[in-house]
């Protein structure tokens, strides 16, 4: 009988520990990067991406997606690390969904927004310290400009681009 009574406690320790890795996975699972990205040269001003990544190094995410589909790479404008990723993400999407611009594919996360009022849904729904870049160096893209038009044009260019 004793015999009996430790081989039941040895699967109850163990179903334990299996329970509590469980546990852990499932916090884990929500744990990610959001990030807000733009692509003025590709998409032009106040056109944001705004999706997550559970990538250790949120980074290999942006840089594929600047890989070969876009002219130039995309400029981080927020990166912020949460225990609930997909919960955070889902609000921005939420309060933007009005200028989500693929109506018709959800997974297509490109949305027309002020950076500013970006900012604040992150803020409100986040309570670490968060840096946001309001504007895009796009160092790329303006250089480009300057190479192709003349100095005087380049301010036209710009504007037309801010549009």
């Amino acid at each position: 009988m004793t015999q009996k009574i430790a081989e039941i406690e040895a699967r109850k320790t163990a179903l334990d520990s299996e329970e509590k890795l469980i546990d852990y996975r499932e916090q884990n699972a929500k744990a990610g990067y959001v990030y807000v990205i733009s692509n003025v040269g590709a998409f032009g001003e106040g056109i944001y991406k705004i999706g997550m990544t559970r990538r250790l190094d949120p980074m290999e995410r942006v840089d594929e997606l600047g890989d070969a589909s876009v002219p130039f790479w995309f400029d981080v404008h927020a990166m912020v690390f949460s225990e609930n990723a997909p919960s955070l993400e889902a609000k921005l999407h939420e309060r933007f969904s009005t200028g989500r611009l693929n109506k018709v594919n959800g997974r297509k996360e490109f949305f027309r927004a002020d950076i500013r009022e970006i900012e604040a849904v992150i803020r409100a729904n986040y309570d670490a310290v968060v840096e946001v870049v309001h504007e895009a160096p796009a160092e790329q893209f303006r250089e480009s400009l300057r190479m192709a038009v003349p100095s005087d044009a380049i301010q036209a260019a710009e504007r037309h681009a801010q549009a």
